[in-house]
């Protein structure tokens, strides 16, 4: 890859290392830039700039993340599409994290061009969080290191999630004739929250003397009647294998697997087993709604991972749970949120007269179906959250011509007022916990699921990319993204315009995106119109 300053006459083509502002205009770091972009940088008097330029044995940021990304991910994973060369991995379920942390220590000593980022090995993940990042830190990778890369994962993806499967526990408390009944009472209160965050329950409960003859037949009552794993709470702390609870499951016929644990606080755990069935004693600070070792071991039985002398040795690296000195109270503050994949709203916009076509539009056959569907089967592909038709004029039409697909219509009684209440209702339908809303026309069949990914993939307010867009030649298109924040305004407009004023006026928050072809420029809104992209686009026999 070539790289450095060159005279702005040279520099079409050339990738912009740094952002440079032209006027009122600001290219940012990472675009190509096009003929007219050198133009404009001419008019503003900008003599030079930072550019890098690929060469043959070079992939592009955007596509060796993609590429790498793709092989990673494997159970309940999904990756997203690349952005100035980063491209997310999340997960799809509740779960722990697997990682095969070996391939991934080997793919990131390949070369400094390749990075992969994740969590800690069984962390526990929720439905859209952020499992890991593959991030190309220059412009592009050598290929000779992106074949290396594939060639590791060619093994089989290094990511997955393992689900947590509902599970129907036993809980047995001991009591000495000290013991207060209400201690017992908060073992079970302990247990079922901590079962229900997973959508397990407690099925079978005892209390018994703190003894082993009483102790065994209640373990193995627990086994016959299906619970699995039984949890006992010990009227006193675990000290020994030969003590109580260890005691009572070899004379229930079980074994005891594992004593104690790398984990603080947690140290006094006992992992045993009837047959195929976890016995596990519990520390005391398991009554504590606390992060602690029992946690540990809970989360891998419920997600069915192995168990066992070696996981739980393994899990001394990050099992200093406990506060010290140098980090007081930290789990008294509010957690952080992980990150996650934002909420998109698709709004495909449907209710227009199509005055300038002499019939509604949407309606028309484009490659066998109405034109509106191709609009609707892109969105749906996507990684949209949820898509919402705006209908107004002849509504029943064009809901029939959406038949099957899974949509949400907002119908807009006052379409013929003009574009900004179509876009006002489908706003209006979108739910509270959406972050952004992507706004379709409908009369755009061109527009593909690839370009709809891509500007998802390029959505981050937190880094000022708040409205995204797609360019082409220098030209902007649509769809558009917009943020949350942007709503209230977007909701005040009149008449019939659309949102556009607002990128002048938040232009720092904008982001263009590069399309691969004209789809973003055109609307099918007159004969003419059509009939061009009848011809370019002719159906397949």
């Amino acid at each position: 890859m070539q790289f450095g300053p060159t005279p702005i006459a040279e520099a079409e083509g050339g990738i912009l290392a740094h952002a440079v502002r032209a006027g009122s205009r600001l290219f940012k770091k990472g675009r190509m830039l096009s003929a007219a972009d050198v133009a404009t940088l001419c008019a503003a008097g900008r003599h030079s700039v930072v550019i890098a330029r690929l060469e043959s044995g070079d992939v592009p940021e955007d596509e060796a993340a993609a590429r790498l990304a793709a092989r990673c991910g494997g159970d309940h994973v999904h990756a997203r599409a690349p952005f100035t060369g980063r491209a997310n991995l999340y997960a799809d379920t509740h779960g722990l994290a697997v990682l095969d942390t070996a391939r991934v220590a080997a793919l990131n000593a390949i070369d400094e061009a390749i990075t992969l980022a994740t969590l800690a090995p069984f962390a526990r993940v929720t439905p859209r969080q952020m499992l890991a990042t593959v991030k190309i830190i220059p412009f592009a990778a050598p290929r000779s290191a992106i074949e290396r890369a594939e060639q590791i994962l060619a093994d089989g993806p290094i990511l997955s999630v393992a689900p947590f499967q509902p599970k129907q526990a036993g809980l047995i408390s001991t009591a000495l004739p000290s013991t207060n009944p209400v201690m017992l009472d908060r073992n079970r209160t302990a247990v079922d929250a901590r079962l229900a965050a997973f959508g397990s329950a407690v099925s079978f409960e005892r209390r018994v003397d703190h003894d082993p003859a009483a102790l065994a037949p209640a373990i193995a009552e627990a086994r016959d009647a299906g619970a699995d794993p039984i949890l006992v709470f010990g009227a006193s702390a675990i000290t020994d294998r030969r003590d109580v609870i260890p005691a009572a499951i070899e004379m229930a016929g079980g074994r005891v697997r594992h004593f104690g644990m790398p984990v603080d606080p947690g140290n006094l755990l006992l992992l045993g087993e009837i047959g195929s069935t976890t016995v596990i004693g519990l520390p005391g600070c398991a009554r504590a709604p606390k992060l602690n070792g029992f946690d540990f071991v809970l989360w891998r039985v419920l997600a069915g991972l192995p168990t066992g002398r070696a996981e739980i040795a393994a899990m001394g690296v990050g099992g200093l749970l406990a506060e010290i000195p140098t980090r007081p109270q930290p789990r008294d503050e509010p957690a952080a949120e992980p990150p996650r994949a934002r909420r998109i709203g698709a709004i495909i916009l449907a209710a227009g007269l199509s005055s300038r076509m002499g019939t509604n539009k949407l309606l028309i056959a484009v490659k066998g179906k109405p034109m509106l569907r191709h609009v609707a089967e892109a969105a749906l592909a996507s990684h949209a959250d949820q898509v919402v038709v705006v209908t107004g004029n002849a509504g029943s039409e064009v809901r029939a011509a959406l038949a099957g697909l899974q949509l949400q219509f907002a119908h807009n009684p006052d379409f013929s007022k003009g574009l900004s209440a179509s876009l006002k209702t489908g706003i209006n339908a979108l739910p509270e916990d959406c972050d952004g809303a992507l706004v379709l026309l409908g009369d755009m069949p061109g527009v593909d699921t690839v370009l709809i990914d891509r500007l998802i993939a390029a959505f981050d307010p937190g880094e000022d990319r708040a409205i995204c867009l797609p360019t082409r030649d220098g030209k902007r298109g649509n769809p558009v993204l917009w943020a949350r924040r942007f709503f209230p305004e977007i909701l005040a407009i009149e008449g019939d315009v659309g949102a556009r004023n607002l990128i002048g006026a938040y232009a720092e928050l904008v982001c263009e995106i590069e399309a691969a072809n004209d789809a973003p420029l055109i609307d099918l809104d007159t004969p003419e119109a059509l009939a061009a992209f009848q011809n370019a686009n002719p159906e397949k026999p």
